[in-house]
Parts: C-alpha cells; sequence; structure tokens
C-alpha cells in the first residue's frame, strides 16, 4: 500500500521526536523510492516547473518532471500541493564547526601559528555537533564550505554537509581548496575609524611595502613548490607537497580580499602559477568586472547589507554589486558572513539582490548552482536535476522572503532531516513561560 505523508502528520510525528537538541539524530540513508509531488519546483538553472513530481532513489534525483507515474508500491510519497521545492542553499565561506562562540577559546580552533601554513586540514577540526548547524538547516542551508583562518596562507578548505556524527560523515568534498589572505595595500588601517586611528597612534615602517614584501614570500613558497614538484629525486618536504594539488587544479586557491589592488595581485596569482582563483569578499569586484570575466576569476561576495566600501561609492552598492556581475558575465556567489548572523541569512541576502537588479531566479542561482560551480560540487549538487544528489528543501513562501520564507520539509541526499534547533526550543520555552499560545 502506497505512504502518502501529508505536511501535517510528519510535522506531527517530528514533533514528538525532536524534544530536545541532543536528540536530534543524523538520518539514516535513504533507501528505496521516495516522491515528492505537485509542488513549484525551482531547478536551480533558471527553470521553474509548476505542479512537478521529483523521483528519488537511494538518495539520488532519478527524474524531475510534471506528470510523473507514481507506483502503486510500498513508497514513500510526501504532497508538496502548493509549497515551494528548491535545491539546498549552500553557505560558500564560513567558519561553521570551527568556531561555536567568539570569546570562548576552547570553542575556537580556527588559525594555526605561523603565516605559511599549507598543510593545514580545517575538516579534522570540524566539530558536526555544533548548535549552529541546525539554525542553518532550518533556513534551507544544507551544505557549507568550512575554511581555516590565517595571516597568509592559511590552509585548505572542506565542503560538509550538515547532517553527520562527526567530520569524516560530514565531508562532501575534502581538501578542495587552499586559503589566501591578502594583506591591506592601504598605508593607514582601514574601514570607518581608520583616519582617526592614524590620527592618534603612530604606524612604525611602511604598512604597504610590508604588505608587499609578505605576497612577495608567498609567491617565493609557490615558485619553490613548482621547482620541488619538478625535481625528479627529492627529499620529501611535506609543506611543499600539500600544495601540489593547486598546481594540479585538484584545487582552487581562494583569495580573501576587497580592494582593487588586492585583486590585481590575486589575478597575478593566476597568470604566474595557472591556479584557479576565487575571490572572496571582493567588496569592489564590481569594479573590474571585464577583467576577473576575461580570467575566469570567480567571485564569493560578502554579505550585502553593510554600508558601501568608499565614500563616493552609491549608497546602495552593497545591494546592486551582484547585478553588475551578472551583467559583466563574471561567475558569483553570495555570501552571508556577517559574524551574528552565522550564515543565517543567507538565503535573504540572495533576496536583497533580487530587489537590485538579479531575477528571482538568478538570485536562487547565487546561493544554489552558482555557489556549487564556485567551489567544484557542481556535478553532485546544486541544482535539482537527474543524478545529483536528492540535496531538497520545501519552503511554504517564497525562500528569499524573510516574512513568507518557512522551511518545511529538507533532505540530504535523500535523508529526511529533523528540523528542530535551539531558537525553536528557546521559543518554545518562554513562549510556556509567559503563557502565550
Amino acid at each position: 500500500m502506497k505512504k502518502i505523508i501529508t505536511l501535517v502528520n510528519s510535522l506531527l510525528l517530528l514533533g514528538g521526536m525532536a524534544t530536545a537538541q541532543e536528540t536530534i539524530y543524523p538520518a539514516k540513508a535513504q533507501k528505496g523510492l521516495l516522491f515528492l509531488k505537485n509542488g513549484t519546483v525551482h531547478v536551480g538553472n533558471g527553470t521553474v516547473l509548476e505542479n512537478a513530481t521529483i523521483k528519488i532513489k537511494d538518495g539520488k534525483i532519478e527524474e524531475v518532471g510534471v506528470g510523473l507515474a507514481i507506483p502503486a508500491d510500498d513508497v514513500a510519497v510526501f504532497d508538496v500541493k502548493g509549497k515551494h521545492v528548491y535545491p539546498g542553499l549552500i553557505l560558500p565561506a564560513s567558519s561553521l564547526g570551527l568556531q561555536e562562540i567568539s570569546g570562548i577559546r576552547s570553542t575556537t580552533d580556527l588559525t594555526e601559528i605561523g603565516d605559511v601554513n599549507p598543510s593545514v586540514r580545517s575538516i579534522v577540526a570540524y566539530n558536526a555537533d555544533s548548535k549552529i548547524t541546525n539554525t542553518l538547516r532550518s533556513n534551507g542551508i544544507l551544505l557549507a564550505h568550512v575554511a581555516p583562518v590565517g595571516s597568509l596562507v592559511g590552509g585548505t578548505s572542506s565542503v560538509v554537509q550538515l547532517d553527520a556524527w562527526n567530520w569524516e560523515d560530514a565531508a562532501y568534498k575534502a581538501d578542495m581548496g587552499m586559503q589566501l589572505y591578502m594583506p591591506s595595500l592601504l598605508s593607514r588601517p582601514g574601514g570607518r575609524f581608520g583616519a582617526l586611528f592614524a590620527q592618534f597612534f603612530s604606524v612604525q615602517g611602511d604598512p604597504t611595502k610590508e604588505a608587499l614584501d609578505k605576497i612577495d614570500a608567498v609567491k617565493q613558497f609557490f615558485r619553490e613548490a613548482k621547482a620541488y614538484f619538478a625535481q625528479e629525486s627529492k627529499e620529501p618536504n611535506l609543506k611543499l607537497e600539500a600544495a601540489r594539488p593547486l598546481f594540479e587544479k585538484k584545487q582552487k586557491l581562494y583569495v580573501h580580499c576587497s580592494q582593487v589592488k588586492q585583486m590585481l595581485i590575486a589575478i597575478d596569482f593566476a597568470k604566474e602559477f595557472g591556479f584557479e582563483v576565487v575571490l572572496i569578499g571582493a567588496s569592489d569586484a564590481w569594479q573590474i568586472a571585464d577583467l576577473l570575466k576575461q580570467h575566469n576569476v570567480a567571485v564569493i561576495m560578502s554579505q550585502m547589507h553593510d554600508l558601501p566600501t568608499l565614500d563616493d561609492d552609491d549608497i546602495d552598492m552593497p545591494y546592486k554589486r551582484a547585478a553588475i556581475l551578472q551583467k559583466a558575465g563574471v561567475l558569483f556567489c553570495i555570501n552571508d558572513d556577517d559574524p551574528q548572523n552565522r550564515g543565517r541569512n543567507l538565503a535573504f541576502n540572495a533576496g536583497t539582490a533580487a530587489a537590485y537588479g538579479l531575477s528571482k531566479e538568478e538570485a536562487l542561482g547565487a546561493i544554489t548552482l552558482n555557489t556549487a560551480k564556485v567551489l567544484g560540487i557542481d556535478n553532485t549538487t546544486g541544482s535539482i536535476e537527474k543524478g545529483k544528489d536528492a540535496n531538497i528543501i520545501v519552503s511554504d513562501g517564497d525562500i528569499l522572503d524573510m516574512k513568507s520564507s518557512v522551511v518545511q520539509h529538507a533532505f540530504i541526499q535523500g535523508r529526511k532531516l529533523v528540523l528542530d534547533d535551539k531558537h525553536k526550543q528557546l521559543y518554545e520555552r518562554y513562549k510556556y513561560k509567559y503563557g502565550i499560545k
């Protein structure tokens, strides 16, 4: 007999199971057939299918379309009529699982001593039990790119899926990127209080020269690595060996920067060493969009709810720069790097971009398929297409709209997630305390 799982029944079932965050267990592997029917399916590549059905088998999307036949066998069916179905959202750059509370050292494992640490692997420090993870899932975020922090070469980053017992289970694509933190090329501290700082504190030496010296040191490291790989017989060097995937194009170089001069140096890295370069932050990338397109440099945009970078920028530049990159043909995705949000407002940042020049589906792509392309995982996720992992969310309303977005179902590789979290538990706790119905 066919098992029809309605929204109400599933919520009642999960509500009874999820009484505390500590009892939210990773789901077992999805086996057999699973159908999501009658939903409005936003594929992620710009296509929208009305009243469509998704067929999932053993965690993979087997078919997507309108009018798909559902067998009368013992299969699981979710009727999502009137709801919107999206690919799982992807947080493109974060410290998730590496830092829980910034003021408590024992919950922070972001950095290592030294400037050049290519052999550091963020994935082995990832905490799959983070309380933050479940709050992201409730907002539709199912995958995240987790990166270490450093003064120059921070080490390797990995993509994790947010339904795991430990870091081994969480690893979706391990060690897929090397992180480079570009030093500032301003002659004085930047930011809103830079001039005030310079007025009251004298800075020893030439900050710009010191920054260029650091950049030259990184270039020298990569030149030594290139020469090391060319030798037939050599003494093992673990630090140089850690850079090999970059030269073999098995990794991308993720450059954290915001100034145009820093981005030009990042392009120079791509030209000299042949690296695939991605800019992270890049608030001024819109100024050199054509150059980025020419050199195939992708961009992970910093969160949009911020002030303009320069005094003479348009007041709404943080909101409309995505549309400028889109028009120039630059591959980009949208991030939420606000330390207060911890990634939860990712979809709403994309919604802001949709209000300032992007179409709704282009904005969705900037947090799904585009992100998957930037991270090199678009062959397995990022869109609801045949052969990809069933990383899917179901929302009552528009996922980009803060008012109507309510995620009701989420699946990672076909596994049905429990969408409870610490925020929801505290909400219910204080409703009970004050007698609010």
